[in-house]
């Protein structure tokens, strides 16, 4: 028989990143397994054209800010949410907002992740699997264990398609990076201010590569990353490829994915990069790499050195723009390891 599920995983891009490998694993164990995702549209771009996801729900957080709003869009959501009837409803979310949507899918059984909040856990089931203090990753994938997964690789399926491909190859060839090119992929950008690597060391990185017969290519989306990468323009002393707001996401996947390296702080990309066994440095203050850092590659975290790392807060208490004391020689010595380039 087959048996139809639902994942709750509306957001962030990381997270939703790190919520693909219980997507693959259902679908090793049942391959006729039906499997429809909800999430936020800023996340859409990540679950579109995965082949371990069926079909799509789209929910729109923001319009849900008044009760009119939310009598007015809940209706017609969970009548597109039970055009389905579901063995499992699986909540990776953990918050109020997805356990609204885990009791609408009317779903058999649901279950959620160990780390659930704000009264999910009264929805839901908490999964605690052995990897409850582990990686993200295995967190999510315990879920799918306790019903009787049991996935031998992990995989990440984020379909990139043969016009992600196509797309990606000319903005490259526009930017006169030939195939024979190595480049360095810099993801510059983050939404906390404090897991952003100042500007000015990225400058160095980009003069670094110059002098290594590598292009140095900086990537992100939004006004802020296109200011930040006018500032790293601005302070080299050598020219980087700029793509900042010029490419989707899975196009931007294919570059990361074709890179000699990867470099930046803990934010979706940097996850991407992971997801594609991509080697990355990840700069890590406010968050935790034990959880969140890049999963396989946890040799290529670089961790402040203070006692306050790990504190989750979107601003420094203590006022310190946090991953300056990660200096770019630091880097520059991991990824000479990573890429096998002399000094």
């Amino acid at each position: 028989m087959t048996k139809n599920i639902l994942i709750i995983k509306l957001s962030a891009i990381g997270d939703v990143i790190h919520a693909l490998p219980t997507a693959a694993a259902i679908k090793e164990t049942w391959p006729n397994s039906h499997i429809t995702w909800v999430v936020s549209p800023v996340a859409l771009d990540i679950v579109r054209n995965s082949p371990a996801i069926d079909d799509i729900i789209v929910f729109e957080r923001k319009k849900l800010n008044s009760l009119s709003s939310f009598l007015k869009y809940i209706k017609p959501f969970s009548a597109q949410l039970n055009k389905r009837h579901y063995d499992i409803c699986i909540d990776l979310q953990g918050l109020l907002k997805s356990a609204v949507i885990a009791f609408l899918s009317h779903a058999d059984k649901k279950i959620g992740y160990v780390n659930m909040r704000e009264g999910s856990g009264f929805i839901s089931k908490a999964v605690k699997g052995p990897n409850y203090n582990g990686h993200i990753v295995e967190r999510y994938l315990d879920t799918v264990r306790y019903l009787g997964c049991a996935p031998q690789n992990i995989d990440f399926p984020l379909g990139i398609t043969n016009t992600d491909t196509h797309n990606a190859q000319q903005i490259l060839f526009a930017n006169n990076i030939l195939p024979t090119n190595k480049y360095l992929t810099l993801v510059i950008g983050a939404n906390w201010s404090n897991k952003r690597w100042p500007t000015k060391y990225f400058s160095q990185i980009v003069d670094w590569c110059n002098t290594n017969d590598i292009v140095p290519i900086l990537t992100g989306a939004g006004s802020i990353d296109k200011n930040l990468a006018k500032l790293i323009q601005d302070t080299a002393q050598t020219k980087a490829v700029n793509l900042v707001n010029s490419t989707s996401l899975k196009e931007l996947a294919y570059i990361i994915k074709n890179s000699v390296a990867v470099i930046g702080g803990d934010t979706g990309n940097l996850h991407i990069a992971a997801a594609l066994k991509t080697p990355a440095i990840m700069i890590m203050g406010p968050t935790d790499a034990n959880r969140n850092g890049l999963y396989q590659q946890t040799q290529n975290v670089l961790e402040v050195p203070y006692e306050c790392k790990h504190c989750w807060k979107r601003k420094c208490k203590f006022n310190r723009d946090c991953l300056s004391i990660i200096k770019p020689d630091m880097v520059i010595q991991k990824l000479q390891t990573i890429i096998n380039l002399s000094k």
